[in-house]
């Protein structure tokens, strides 16, 4: 006679408890870990590309404002209105009002003559100083034009500033000439300013009457 089933199988003592063997707390964990670090650096990588659309956003606006500045020298010198300093650069062969290391005399400021040695004038003048005694022009000064700067919103810290210096023009210049007679043509440059002041962009251009 075959014995019943239930007498082949051991019987478990009363309060028996199966013990776990942590494996599986262990794999839970280290998903845990991979997923928080693949979450960590996901927010990295978002404020990184934040910053670096913010940081290409206020180099544009530097770099208008640069580009606005041009655009005013040139109206400065040669405008579709009158300025008060359109006799200085209509004569292009007369350089006597500008100045070695810039002028900041009234109706002269930011006449340069360049520099014969060393660095380029435009290299070693503060554009952005905005005192009474600056050596660099504001946007606007001569011209009475306007632009909008130093308000609230996305705009410039304040306005962009220029220089103008008189340079030889040596395809035009008689240099057989005793002495040699000069035809200047003149060399801008101007720096803007982005949302904050020490964002900054620098643009040149050639001007010739």
């Amino acid at each position: 006679m075959k014995p019943a089933l239930n007498t082949l199988r051991q019987r478990r003592p009363a309060g028996y408890i199966r013990r776990q063997n942590g494996m599986s707390l262990i794999l839970v964990m280290m998903i845990l870990t991979i997923v928080s670090l693949l979450g960590v650096a996901g927010i990295q990588i978002a404020m990184m590309g934040e910053r670096g659309a913010r940081n290409d956003r206020d180099m544009q606006v530097a770099w208008q404002a640069a580009e606005a500045a041009l655009i005013d020298a040139e109206f400065d010198i040669y405008g579709p209105t009158a300025s008060v300093r359109r006799s200085i650069f209509k004569n292009s062969t007369d350089i006597s009002k500008f100045t070695a290391g810039c002028s900041n005399a009234t109706n002269y400021v930011g006449l340069c003559l360049p520099a014969t040695s060393g660095k380029p004038i435009w290299l070693t003048i503060d554009f952005t100083d905005t005192s009474s005694s600056a050596k660099t022009t504001a946007f606007g000064t001569y011209t009475g034009r306007t632009f909008s700067a130093g308000g609230l919103g996305i705009q410039p810290a304040k306005l962009p500033r220029y220089i103008i210096e008189a340079i030889p023009d040596t395809e035009q210049s008689d240099l057989s000439a005793t002495p040699p007679k000069y035809i200047y043509m003149y060399r801008i440059t101007a720096m803007g300013f982005g949302p904050r002041s020490d964002i900054q962009a620098v643009a040149q251009m050639i001007y010739r009457y």
